[in-house]
């Protein structure tokens, strides 16, 4: 049973389709000058219009990377290093947001018991000297959703020339990017996590909006991301999106049923503790904590059973630690440590469903009657 959706989607069939091609007989340079460069760049201008489609923004907005973690780093650096002065995101953001905020010696804010943003500290931390604020639209890990209207409001109050950044590698299955988009000046996918391939991903730049480019030398992208397209990964990237949104009406309601169901079973078979209410984050997240258990531990035997996970924990000089997003939010150490990220995604069934409950609660219960052993 695949529940690591999170991590990376399994690539739908017509984005495999669509990408073969350009592994073969397409096999051209875009940058060329030639019919089989120019068929080539052709490709890349037919997915650019996809995904803009799929985001409500303008084709010349849309900037091709390598992949969701280049984007957000391209915008926050871009930005700080064109522009000046600091950038700010919360505490629970995606370490490559996090990471890229800390080393351009910026600002970092507290989180609700959510994992969002508070707005107060939000609003304290900016100013004048503010160039970039990002703000992820759903959590990697707990799968919160951001109010990013809200968000907007408070960054075009108090600091109107800062520009807001949103990481939406985790939104594009389950959120309408066009409601998104309106509030932002730039956007990051990663084509893995909708059904695309990994090493593409996508930056979105309203026209306006001046960046610093992360990577030089060729030109390519307006000047805005050196570097020879990835012809086959793009165009498989804007099939997956473009299928994304047709489906994401009937998926989002068919994923949450399912996902309540295996949080309810986990509840009653395990004693689990859902992280964050329903109510707050997409669909296909389903983060639990198992009180009294290890996640490392846990996974194991999932992995023995046929349940691929993932934890909401990393090993650090030999001693499991919390995540950084479960700490932001004060969740207890008791708990966190059985954190466990359980994500559903387009090819999820009602028997992934009923064989994970099964597995996972056989699981907990046998590491707690070996934990009573021990005591």
């Amino acid at each position: 049973m695949y529940l690591d959706h999170a991590a990376t989607t399994p690539m739908r069939a017509e984005a495999i389709e669509a990408m073969l091609p350009f592994l073969a007989e397409r096999f051209a340079n875009p940058s060329g000058v030639h019919r089989f460069a120019r068929d080539a760049r052709r490709a890349v201008d037919e997915a650019r219009d996809l995904v803009a489609e799929a985001i409500g923004c303008r084709p010349g907005e849309v900037v091709f990377t390598g992949c969701g973690t280049e984007s957000d780093n391209a915008a926050i650096a871009g930005a700080v290093r064109r522009r000046g002065g600091r950038a700010v995101c919360p505490a629970a953001e995606h370490h490559a947001v996090l990471h890229s905020v800390e080393r351009e010696g910026g600002t970092v804010v507290p989180v609700d018991h959510a994992g969002r943003v508070r707005l107060d500290a939000l609003a304290d931390a900016l100013g004048d000297d503010v160039a970039v604020v990002s703000v992820m639209a759903v959590n990697n890990e707990v799968g919160t959703i951001t109010d990013l209207a809200e968000v907007a409001r408070v960054v075009r109050d108090r600091a109107p020339g800062a520009l807001l950044h949103t990481d939406a590698v985790q939104a594009a299955s389950w959120l309408d990017l066009r409601e998104l988009w309106r509030h932002v000046d730039l956007l990051s996918l990663s084509g893995h996590k909708f059904g695309g391939p990994k090493g593409v991903g996508v930056l979105v730049v309203r026209e306006g909006a001046v960046l610093d480019p992360l990577i030089v030398g060729g030109g390519q992208e307006r000047e805005r991301r050196s570097g020879t397209h990835n012809v086959a990964g793009i165009v498989a990237l804007a099939t997956a999106l473009a299928a994304t949104d047709a489906e994401r009406a009937t998926e989002v309601p068919r994923i949450t049923a399912l996902r309540d169901l295996l949080v309810a079973g986990l509840v009653e078979g395990a004693e689990a503790r859902e992280t964050v209410a329903p109510a707050d984050k997409v669909a296909g997240s389903a983060h639990v904590m198992f009180e009294g258990v290890e996640s490392e531990a846990l996974l194991y035997l999932l992995d023995e059973a046929g349940v691929c996970a993932s934890a909401a924990s990393a090993c650090a000089a030999g001693a499991m630690e919390p995540s950084h997003v479960l700490a932001a939010m004060g969740v207890e150490r008791s708990w966190a440590m059985g954190a466990v990220r359980l994500t559903l995604g387009h090819t999820t069934t009602d028997a992934d469903v009923d064989a994970a409950v099964e597995a996972i609660s056989a699981a907990v219960r046998t590491l707690r009657t070996r934990m009573a052993a021990r005591s």
